[in-house]
């Protein structure tokens, strides 16, 4: 049975773990990621399928500290104002549900940065110097990261698990975090890991590891959860299970595996094949 990688997890936490660990190749947990208050996508599933996915994504973007506002166009503003008090949901639906929480993050850079600055091309924040003690990207580092603990410890002390998924995509260079390689982000997940564990005591959180390159892996000793996004160029039906197989290859069997984001659902006819033979969650 696969427990918490921090050893003071809460109860709920680790309750929720071991659903996830029941459910994988027995049955589909269904999730859907929302921006705004108003949480268009969840009405319009339930419009037309009568139901709502058990599990929800919140993001943080707008909770980040360093939002150059002065210097940011009308697409980047309106994702801004759009997801402001979206945790203030996130808590609402929590309390009034049995569902499951996942929060992304789409960190502003801690420094400088204009427009929609999460992604490396509009920041020359080098997050290579985040490991470099004193430096002032680290300082900033770590203010952010006390200012987003504010809001996760709302939910610990709620005692509300949450699915965390921080500096995700890592295999790919168009965010920050990524842009000086996986080896580079790994190394920021083990700071946040050991900050929000054993400074912040942020029970709460089960450790979603988003990347599917070996070299990024930070360990089985700091993961929970290992996931993968997936956008097909075009539809077809697919269980994913190429991509399942190369991403736990690539991190670990011994994991809950999780596809975060997809472009196109998987097929249910392809996956009721394998559905009792693998671990696909």
């Amino acid at each position: 049975m696969q427990k918490p990688v921090n050893k003071n997890a809460s109860k709920e936490a680790a309750e929720l773990l071991r659903y996830l660990e029941k459910t994988a190749g027995h049955g589909i947990i269904t999730g859907q990621h929302t921006q705004t208050n108003p949480m268009e996508e969840i009405f319009y599933i339930k419009e037309v399928t009568g139901k709502t996915p058990k599990l929800r994504g919140f993001e943080l973007l707008a909770y980040s500290p360093n939002i150059n506002e002065k210097d940011a166009g009308e697409a980047c503003l309106t994702e801004v104002y759009e997801n402001r008090d979206t945790l203030k949901t996130a808590m609402k639906w929590a309390k009034e549900s049995d569902g499951i929480l996942t929060f992304s993050f789409h960190w502003f850079s801690p420094l400088g940065g204009r427009d929609k600055s999460f992604y490396a091309e509009h920041t020359d924040f080098d997050p290579e110097k985040v490991l470099e003690e004193g430096s002032p990207e680290r300082k900033a580092f770590y203010h952010d990261m006390a200012v987003i603990a504010g809001y996760l410890k709302e939910f610990c002390d709620e005692g509300i698990p949450i699915l965390w998924r921080p500096f995700h995509e890592s295999d790919g260079t168009w965010f920050w975090w990524g842009s000086k390689g996986p080896e580079v982000a790994r190394e920021l997940y083990l700071l946040m890991y050991d900050y929000y564990v054993n400074e912040w005591h942020l029970d709460n959180l089960l450790w979603v590891w988003n990347c599917r390159l070996p070299e990024g892996y930070p360990g089985d000793a700091y993961v929970d959860v290992v996931s993968v996004d997936i956008y097909l160029p075009e539809y077809k039906p697919t269980d994913y299970a190429d991509a399942y197989g190369e991403l736990i290859k690539a991190t670990s069997s011994d994991k809950v595996v999780a596809l975060a984001e997809v472009g196109y659902m998987p097929d249910v006819d392809c996956l009721r094949s394998h559905i009792h033979h693998g671990h696909i969650t």
